[in-house]
């Protein structure tokens, strides 16, 4: 039976999808780093749990990540992305009032819970109910929530601060309240629960492509933490440009961000999945040598606008290439997709400390750091190009002999190649 949403019903669910990515994940993370310095200024806790309370949001992102896809086998994919944007709303309200370092630690925790689980589910319960050639461009949108997150940190949340911690914190709360009321019924009806973890297993000749998806999955999150942790203060402090030139890297960062997820969407629609990615990898790179190398502004400039389309733009490269993996099998899809928003996650938050303590060692040279993160993307790179023909070939090979045995026409692209091609 076709679930495919019509034109409008699929726009407003990709606009759910936008909402609660940028809720849930876009201003519950990115929102608090703007606010550390007031933190620690008005007093409300001090600097080493400031710190602390940053990394509780992480936390609580790894476990939701493992916690999506059971929760929504109880309650439905529909009504647990509306409750987890609705938490996530609450938690900015809660935050509100400093009444512990346990008080605000929990509220975090649930914060980044609530993100773990919408990056789950979110682009999984739409994705299958839009049109296959509307996919690569309605999963960008859907995580441009992400990049506008970024952008609001930079924008909107220093406005806010004018009015104080209190009011900054409720303003948050109020504009992901209204996002959520005016998305909660938008998302799709027909929604799926998903289904029991020990279902959705990948079949045997999918094994080796979607290791290779989180091997890489895990080199890209030890690779971006550098530029996105370490930005500001590099601008700010290592090549002494102070901070108001670092707050305008910020910014550009985030537009960076926000044209991440729809241009590589785009790019994935147009040149396949897998040339997506590599171009997406080999720009970084070269990104990261011109933040080290270069000293024009306008140089450092471009590169940040580059470095930040990678976070959020990561994501549906990733996501298309693990639905290209398992064509057709949605469950599959969920647990695969859980897995690597797991691994993420987790490598994630080991690079977050691991870098801290190298900062530490080598005296704070930021350029360490960066080039740590390049070579990571690098090893990414190298293992897709020697890898990703052995890995995919022979899930083509097996879409073909389906497609054979099938009276009806085999999925292809606008290219004519198979799912498992555009995943090369």
């Amino acid at each position: 039976m076709d679930t495919t949403l019509d034109r409008a019903a699929a726009t407003r669910a990709i606009l759910a999808g936008l909402c609660a990515s940028l809720v849930g994940i876009g201003l519950a993370r990115f929102a608090y780093t703007p606010l550390i310095p007031p933190l620690i200024e008005a007093h409300w806790f001090a600097a080493q749990d400031v710190v602390f309370l940053g990394a509780a949001n992480l936390v609580g992102y790894l476990a939701g990540a493992l916690a999506g896809r059971p929760l929504a086998a109880r309650l439905g994919s529909r009504r647990t992305l509306q409750l987890m944007m609705a938490l996530a709303s609450l938690a900015f309200f809660a935050c509100a009032l400093p009444l512990s370092v346990a008080w605000f630690f929990g509220w975090r925790f649930l914060s980044g819970l609530s993100g773990g689980i919408i990056m789950v589910l979110a682009a999984l319960s739409i994705l299958p109910q839009v049109p296959p050639e509307r996919r690569g461009v309605a999963s960008g949108a859907i995580f441009l929530g992400l990049g506008l997150g970024i952008a609001a940190s930079g924008t909107v949340v220093p406005l806010l601060l004018n009015e104080g911690l209190a009011a900054t914190w409720a303003g948050l709360g109020a504009l992901s309240l209204l996002l959520t009321l005016v998305s909660w019924r938008w998302w799709p009806q027909a929604a799926a629960a998903a289904p029991a973890a020990s279902a959705g297993r990948a079949p045997a000749h999918a094994g080796f492509a979607l290791k290779l998806i989180y091997a890489q999955y895990a080199l890209k999150a030890v690779g971006l933490v550098p530029m996105m942790v370490f930005l500001v203060d590099y601008i700010a402090r290592g090549l002494h440009l102070g901070s108001h030139t670092a707050a305008l890297f910020w910014v550009v960062y985030g537009l960076g961000a926000t044209a991440g997820p729809m241009l590589y969407g785009v790019l994935g629609d147009r040149f396949g999945i897998g040339t997506a990615t590599r171009i997406a990898l080999v720009l970084q790179i070269l990104a990261a040598g011109v933040l080290v190398l270069a000293h024009g502004l306008a140089g450092l400039l471009a590169a940040t606008f580059v470095i930040g389309t990678y976070p959020p733009g990561i994501v549906p490269l990733t996501l298309g290439r693990i639905r290209h993996t398992l064509p057709q099998d949605v469950p599959a899809q969920g647990a695969a997709w859980s897995r690597a928003t797991t691994i993420f996650a987790l490598f994630q938050a080991l690079a977050g400390y691991a870098y801290s303590w190298i900062f530490a060692a080598t005296g704070g040279d930021h350029r360490v750091l960066m080039e740590i993160g390049a070579a990571a993307l690098a090893v990414a790179l190298v293992s897709d190009l020697l890898l990703a023909r052995a890995a995919w070939t022979p899930l083509a090979g097996a879409a073909d002999q389906a497609a054979r045995l099938s009276t009806s026409a085999p999925a292809r692209n606008d290219r004519g190649g198979t799912q498992a091609g555009r995943a090369r």
